[in-house]
């Protein structure tokens, strides 16, 4: 396994570090730096960022971060960390304001917490970057070309978000991760609906 690049081990870390901390602090941290919609008068401007370090389990934790290792190392290495940094926290503040439209227009007060709005935003980077780069996704377990599987689970996270029963899994969080990535790789190149060109 190649070694971690500093700012993907940093976010790990810190994920893995919050995690620990919300076990020993319980519900009035959760209450502090979950994403909470603005009806239920707890939400907080920094619970934009903060939420995406809180995971509501061990299982959720893994996932989330086995996919910022396998997709995030290599975005990293291509983008350098700054510009890297500024794609992940993109992905997460898009994926956190759609989610805070979709909470408001379906009435919901339930809180969101999690980094996959982030990691959404790095599998779109990642299918954008490396189209035909072959991934063996855990499921299904069938080898496919990124641009094959991100597009697969663009739509699976749409068709849930739409006729899925409500399972406490924010889909809407997570093609708002996408949509904030793909804004911010059209910025970069100055694509509509930006202007010139970013170094």
């Amino acid at each position: 396994m190649p070694p971690l690049p500093p700012v993907t081990q940093a976010l790990l870390l810190i994920n893995v570090a919050v995690f620990c901390i919300d076990l020993f602090l319980g519900s009035w941290f959760t209450r502090l730096m979950a994403l909470w919609p603005v009806e239920t008068g707890l939400f907080m401007p920094w619970q934009l960022g903060s939420y995406s370090f809180l995971h509501g389990g061990i299982g959720h934790l893994f996932f989330n971060m086995l996919g910022l290792w396998m997709f995030g190392s290599e975005l990293e290495r291509l983008w350098g960390p700054r510009r890297y940094l500024q794609f992940y926290f993109a992905s997460v503040v898009v994926a956190g304001l759609t989610q805070l439209v979709f909470a408001w227009a379906i009435g919901s007060a339930t809180p969101t917490v999690g980094a996959s709005g982030g990691l959404f935003g790095l599998l779109l980077a990642f299918g954008m970057m490396f189209p035909n780069r072959t991934i063996m996704p855990l499921f299904p377990p069938i080898p496919m070309k990124a641009k094959v599987f991100v597009a697969l689970f663009g739509g699976l996270e749409l068709v849930l978000g739409v006729f899925g029963s409500s399972t406490g899994i924010a889909h809407f969080a997570h093609l708002g991760g996408m949509l904030g990535g793909y804004l911010m790789i059209r910025y970069w190149r100055g694509q509509a609906p930006f202007g010139r060109r970013r170094r």
